[in-house]
Parts: structure tokens; sequence; C-alpha cells
């Protein structure tokens, strides 16, 4: 694996089972992240963005895969090999799953006729999907990146929630109702922390106090703060600033506004403060920083 590292990034590959590889990536950084890794073409690949936005890049960087947060994309094309490429953005998280197309076949019985690629006549077809994935996923995704687990269990532990994993990622049929769902009480938490990052985001020049929306979501204060954290990483306002800070430097990239107009736009009472906000996050002002890509 070929990587572009630092010390608030880290990525582990590890062996689950023979034919069957885990990737852990975190970048916690205010840098892009780059690293690739190669893959036989007899591989299926699962990628799930948990949180940030990421590109897959294939042919030499001609062709691009963007992958949003909570989303997952799935590869695989038996003609050839696709190596990944990818390039993480800031305060991205990634999981992806590589397994052989035999050990994926040994998981499944024959009748598994839900699952498009298992069936003979698509064996030498290629297959891409990309979907948001359910709050199950979001809590073992966040289950498999924030666990601190001692080195004797670690691998132990990590193949049960890869193997939970992909059996919720093929429980097509899986009924959304609350009253059905097997994982009932981080289920509906965690429905209600991202309600509440939606909120947050959406109202982002105006946003609710947290305990306002504590109430709006229906959830404790407490479980709302550590929710928050355990499934993103950050506190809700933390998250927030961020969110605001990319928003920013996207919109001075563009060259379509300037100074004043960017931080009106992100909700900042004057302009001080946002100069003061983004200069903390990238160690410039806007107005350098809008300097140097429009030279």
């Amino acid at each position: 694996m070929k990587e572009k590292n630092n010390d608030k990034s880290a990525t582990e590959l590890m062996e689950i089972d023979p034919g069957f590889l885990l990737l852990r990536t975190k970048n916690d950084n205010l840098n892009h992240l780059e690293f690739t890794h190669p893959v036989a073409q007899d591989y299926l690949q699962f990628h799930f963005c948990l949180k940030g936005q990421m590109n897959f890049k294939y042919n030499d960087g001609t062709y691009t895969f963007p992958l949003n947060e909570e989303h997952s994309m799935l590869l695989y094309n038996p003609a050839k090999p696709l190596p990944i490429e990818v390039e993480l953005a800031p305060n991205t998280w990634l999981v992806s799953v590589l397994i052989s197309i035999t050990q994926f076949h040994a998981l499944f019985s024959s009748d598994a006729d839900h699952i498009p690629f298992l069936s003979s006549e698509n064996s030498t077809k290629k297959y891409y999907d990309n979907l948001p994935f359910s709050s199950s996923i979001a809590v073992v995704l966040s289950q498999i990146l924030q666990s601190k687990l001692h080195d004797s269990i670690k691998l132990l532990y990590l193949r049960g929630k890869v193997y939970e994993l992909l059996s919720l990622y093929f429980n097509k049929s899986e009924d959304p109702s609350i009253e059905q769902c097997p994982f009932l009480v981080d289920e509906e938490n965690i429905r209600k922390i991202r309600k509440a990052k939606e909120i947050v985001l959406e109202r982002m020049i105006d946003p609710p106090s947290l305990e306002q929306l504590a109430v709006e979501i229906g959830l404790s204060l407490k479980k709302l703060k550590e929710g928050f954290k355990e499934l993103y990483g950050e506190t809700v306002y933390a998250y927030l600033l961020e969110y605001k800070m990319e928003e920013a430097r996207r919109m001075l990239t563009s060259q379509k506004y300037n100074v004043n107009e960017v931080g009106l736009k992100l909700g900042y009472s004057s302009a001080s403060h946002f100069i003061a906000a983004f200069k903390k996050k990238f160690g410039t002002t806007p107005k350098k920083y809008l300097g140097s890509v429009s030279s």
C-alpha cells in the first residue's frame, strides 16, 4: 500500500480470513489523503464513507467515482483488475471490505437470488452500486472505526463486525419499522443523531442550541452529545465548524464570491469573525487563500 500520511491520519489493512480483507482509514487532518492498493480482478470491493467525502480514481485518473458521506459503493469487474486509488477529503472516514468472489459465494446459499451477481449467468458481468446506507450499518461502521481493543482480541472482534456489516448490507428486505428492528436502541438513536446532523447543517446560519436540538430530535442532551461524538468523532459544533470551513474553501476556490459574501452566507455576524475562524483552520486568511487560487 502506498500512502501519503500524517499524524492525524491512520490507515490499517488487515486480513479477516483468507481472501477477505478489511481496510480502515481515518483522515482527521486538514490535508487530503491519497493512497493506492492493488486489487485482483476476482475481488469484490465494498466501500463505506461514514463521514466526509472521497473520490476513487480509475484508468490513470481519467474516470472517477465520488463517494459521499453515509453512502456505500460496491464494485466488481471480472474482466480487469480495479486497483484502489482514492483521495480522501479532510475529516473523512472510510471502511473498505475486499473479498474474493470464491469466498463471497461461500458465504451465501445457492438460493440467495436477491443478490444479483451471485447467479451463474452474471458471474462474468461487471457490477456497480452506489447507495445510502442504513442506520444499522452506520452503527457497525462506527464500531469498526472507533473500537479500541487489545491486540489479542482485535482480529476476532473486527471479523465479527465485518460479517455483521455484510449481513446488513445484503438484508434488502429488512423491515424499516422500529418494532421489527433487531437493533432497536442503537438503530433509533442513530437515526435521531443523523437527523441532528441534518438540522445543524440545514440551519447553519442560525443553528439551534444543543438543548433545543436534543428536544427537537427526541434524545436527552447526554445521549445527543455522546452519540454524535461516537458516530462522527467530533462534538456537534466542532462538526458544524469543519463543515463551514470546507464550504468556505469551496466557495473561495470557485471564485464566485468575495470574502465578505462567503462569511455572510455561512452565518458569520462580521467579516472579522469569519477571517479569524478561517485563519485558525487553514493557517492563512481568506483573502490570501483567494489570491492563491486566482493567481
